[in-house]
């Protein structure tokens, strides 16, 4: 396995913000940017990590480090953020591949963490995460269009950022200036960028009007779902298998659990249901695992610039005991939706379909919030 090293950039002093602290200290639905950008990390699980903080701050960085029960070395940031990567990397010891993650992008999910990692290890190039632009861009000068451009080619570029260990702090010790990325450092000494799908929760967080766009209206939706036993396969409930239950019917995996979520995600975002996105009898999808519609799910969020903020699921069944292994659910539920998932189950007293052991529904509940 490929070590990993992660450098977070949080010595900026958020003028723009206008808060009057660092960046990294900014509240943002009652958690700092830093603490969430760890909770992200912590999901990585890194071999080292650097936090370049902002110097006159130290203490309150390693305080947040240490509520968030990582192991990190904490350094003093430097005057341009190419001198905070410099100074982290300073530190580093020896890796594989090292990660440059701004803290202003705490939004940034595990899968875009992993898609960087596997490109470096890959081709040995750096690799950067990206999204598509929708607007027309022009140049101008002075008010005046002088060109257009060809906006298929144009793209909008986010962190982390993924390079060659060993080779980037090698570069980045003898780099001179400041640079508004690490990757155009690693292509100014001939370096190859590839680029990897990003993420719309990505979105750096620069003016304040950002933090009140995340942290704008939340959307409620509800989604229910019922399977009956009978299927042929293995019984799989909130993307986990369960060997020795008998499965649910239904044209994917007949995962209750994970279509009601499904369901909810798509009526908070106002884009239907489950049905209306993927089909009902759609060929593609026979036999798919309930994870393939909520990663779907959660593409079509992103494409109107929404993301879940939490969600709960209840099972109502007579079996399986869904109590030995809750946590593990809403571990898996958590790492997919990337927020916060609870799960709970009852029983309706042997009355009806679920109370005479013939099936399982699923109620759930998703709150949406603009990202």
């Amino acid at each position: 396995m490929p070590t990993v090293g992660i450098v977070i950039v949080a010595a900026g002093s958020g003028l723009r913000l206008g808060r009057g602290i660092p960046k990294a200290f900014v509240d943002v639905d009652g958690t700092t940017m830093l603490a969430r950008a760890l909770d992200v990390v912590r999901g990585v699980n890194p071999d080292t990590l650097i936090i370049a903080g902002p110097p006159a701050h130290l203490e309150a960085v390693e305080e947040i480090v240490d509520e968030a029960g990582v192991v990190a070395t904490v350094v003093a940031g430097g005057d341009t953020r190419t001198d905070s990567v410099r100074r982290a990397l300073a530190v580093m010891p020896a890796v594989d591949v090292v990660l440059v993650h701004d803290v202003a992008r705490f939004g940034a999910p595990i899968d875009v963490f992993e898609r960087v990692i596997a490109s470096v290890v890959t081709t040995n190039d750096a690799a950067i995460p990206v999204l598509p632009v929708a607007d027309t861009i022009v140049l101008a000068d002075q008010g005046i269009v002088t060109e257009n451009t060809e906006r298929a080619l144009l793209y909008r570029v986010q962190t982390p950022q993924g390079f060659p260990g060993a080779r980037y702090a090698a570069v980045i010790a003898e780099t001179i200036g400041d640079f508004t990325d690490d990757a155009s450092i690693w292509r100014g000494t001939g370096g190859t960028v590839r680029t990897v799908s990003g993420d719309e929760r990505s979105h750096k967080i620069t003016v304040e009007a950002d933090i009140s766009s995340r942290s704008g209206s939340i959307r409620v939706g509800l989604g229910t779902d019922t399977h009956a036993f009978g299927g042929s396969e293995s019984l799989w409930l909130g993307c986990v298998e369960w060997s020795g239950e008998i499965g649910l019917t239904g044209h994917s995996d007949g995962d209750a659990v994970a279509h009601a979520l499904c369901d909810a995600l798509l009526s908070g975002a106002g884009l239907g249901d489950i049905g209306t996105v993927f089909g009902t009898d759609d060929p593609r999808y026979s036999g798919a695992r309930g994870e393939v519609f909520l990663r779907g799910a959660l593409d079509e969020l992103a494409k109107i610039g929404l993301a879940p903020r939490s969600a709960s699921v209840q099972i109502v069944g007579n079996r399986p005991k869904i109590g030995p292994r809750r946590v593990e659910i809403e571990n898996i539920l958590t790492r997919i939706l990337g927020a916060p998932v609870s799960v709970s189950a009852t029983t309706t007293d042997g009355l009806g379909f679920t109370g005479e052991g013939k099936g399982i529904t699923a109620i759930a509940i998703a709150h949406v919030v603009a990202r």
